[in-house]
C-alpha cells in the first residue's frame, strides 16, 4: 500500500459526527433511523420529528427504516453552532 492510499484511508469524511460516535465508542453508519438519531443526540423521536418539521435536520424517503445518512447528520451538526446572542 503506497503512503497516498495509506493517507486517503485516514481522512475523516464527517469529523463532527465521527468525534460524537468516538466519544460513544459507537462506529459510523451507513444509515440511519430516528430512534438511531435520538439515542445519538439524547433526545425523544419526537423532538427529532419536531426538527424535521422545522426544516433544522433533512430526512429522506429511503427504503427500510433509514431515514439519514452520515451526511445529513454532518450538515445538522455543522449548522449547529450558535450565534452569539442567540
Amino acid at each position: 500500500m503506497s503512503l497516498i492510499s495509506s493517507a486517503v484511508k485516514n481522512v475523516t469524511r464527517f469529523p463532527l459526527l465521527e468525534e460524537m460516535l468516538s466519544t460513544r465508542g459507537e462506529a459510523l453508519k451507513s444509515l440511519y433511523s430516528n430512534d438511531d438519531v435520538a439515542q445519538l443526540f439524547g433526545v425523544s423521536v419526537r423532538a427529532i420529528q419536531d426538527w424535521i418539521a422545522r426544516g433544522l435536520l433533512i430526512a429522506r424517503d429511503l427504503p427500510g427504516k433509514g431515514r439519514f445518512m452520515a451526511r445529513d447528520l454532518e450538515a445538522f451538526l455543522t449548522n449547529s453552532v450558535k450565534k452569539p446572542g442567540e
